[in-house]
């Protein structure tokens, strides 16, 4: 997979949304870290999105 390529459900490290245990969806998925991971909500990928966010800034400045 490519960076510019979008994420595939079939690329997806995980089966259950991490935040709430449902299924993952077609439409919630992000590539973190170089994996596609799955959300079973877009509401779900975000919170995700943004809470890495806020870590991977505090560790990029160690």
């Amino acid at each position: 997979m490519t960076d510019a390529a979008a994420p595939r459900l079939e690329d997806c490290i995980n089966q259950t949304c991490p935040w709430s245990g449902n299924p993952v969806s077609a439409d919630a998925l992000t590539v973190y870290r170089g994996h596609v991971v799955g959300f079973c909500h877009p509401g779900c990928r975000d919170k995700f999105q943004a809470a890495t966010w806020a870590f991977d800034q505090i560790l990029d400045q160690e």
